[in-house]
């Protein structure tokens, strides 16, 4: 149930390059999670030097004209050893698929409760059972 949103420099990226993120994305969830493939909600949306800003050098860091945010949407029961195994997970597969530093991934995670997530049909799906995943 996991949702990405991933906010890139607009211009900078293949549409190639895009899907590989996206595809990227999803299997980090797999891989740190255990997540199902088919669970799979990705947005990407390119951002223009007036709308994306992001410091350089903020936590020591040497960020490029790459540098990108990426918010994750997932359940506020996962403890911290999930949530620092996905961020770790992010940079592995965005490296791997598309040759992004990890000092150009920004990572904000958004604990959701599982009952705020409806799959389709304006049902709570998950709300009142225990986590699967």
């Amino acid at each position: 149930m996991p949702v990405f949103h991933a906010h890139i420099p607009k211009g900078r990226f293949s549409r190639e390059q895009k899907i590989a993120m996206g595809n990227a994305l999803n299997r980090s969830l797999v891989v740190a999670l255990g997540i199902p493939e088919g669970d799979r909600f990705i947005v990407i949306s390119e951002h223009g030097d007036d709308e994306l800003f992001i410091d350089p050098t903020f936590m020591e860091m040497e960020r490029s004209v790459n540098a990108m945010i990426i918010e994750v949407q997932l359940g506020a029961h996962r403890p911290t050893s999930d949530k620092t195994a996905l961020m770790a997970e992010i940079c592995r597969q965005l490296g791997d698929a598309a040759d992004i530093a990890p000092d150009d991934i920004f990572i904000s995670l958004i604990p959701v409760p599982n009952e705020n997530f409806s799959f389709g049909r304006g049902v709570a799906q998950l709300a009142g059972i225990p986590a699967r995943w």
